[in-house]
């Protein structure tokens, strides 16, 4: 699978496959606020301790490798204004697996399309309840794309089938029986 892109607002936001889930970019729909950098507004979400408590039910639920002895930690780094905490920490260590950070000229915070919401949700209402129409717009093409394969494929495991069925019909001519009857 390749990245894909929605545009929700006239804001470009990619969703990037990891492990054939679709992440999605924070750092893109962060861009939205031009309050801050990105990585600044991204950082400010992550210091929220509902969102903390968000991402640790949803690593709960989702991660057998959470490391959630660790969570008082993170939050008392997250509390105290001097620690600068980021994605990249949760991930490292919570061992969490919902935020993922991507140094370099592509890079940034991707998130789970869970996680991606909540941050919609924390940065903007409407933009979430846009982000999540087009997000589902996505899934549905994407859905009737692999039905119309999947249909397709079973079509044509039938026509061989059938073809399979009439080449043991004896009598017939030679030349039209693929198994040519010695």
């Amino acid at each position: 699978m390749s990245a894909k892109k929605i545009k929700v607002q006239g804001l470009q936001i990619s969703i990037e496959p990891i492990n054939d889930i679709d992440y999605i970019s924070l750092t893109d729909i962060a861009k939205q606020s031009a309050q801050n950098k990105p990585a600044v507004t991204i950082q400010s979400w992550l210091r929220n301790t509902n969102t903390i408590l968000f991402l640790d039910t949803w690593e709960k639920v989702h991660n057998p490798d959470y490391k959630v002895s660790h969570l008082a930690d993170f939050i008392l780094n997250a509390s105290n204004n001097r620690l600068q905490i980021s994605p990249k920490q949760w991930s490292k260590d919570m061992n969490g697996i919902g935020l993922v950070s991507k140094a370099g000229r592509n890079g940034g915070t991707l998130a789970h399309k869970d996680i991606a919401i909540n941050f919609c949700y924390w940065l903007s209402p409407p933009f979430q309840v846009y982000f999540i129409k087009e997000f589902q717009r996505l899934q549905e093409e994407e859905f009737e794309r692999q039905n119309l394969k999947w249909h397709i494929s079973k079509i044509t495991d039938n026509i061989e089938e059938v073809r399979n069925l009439l080449d043991t019909i004896p009598g017939q001519e030679p030349d039209r029986n693929r198994l040519k009857s010695k």
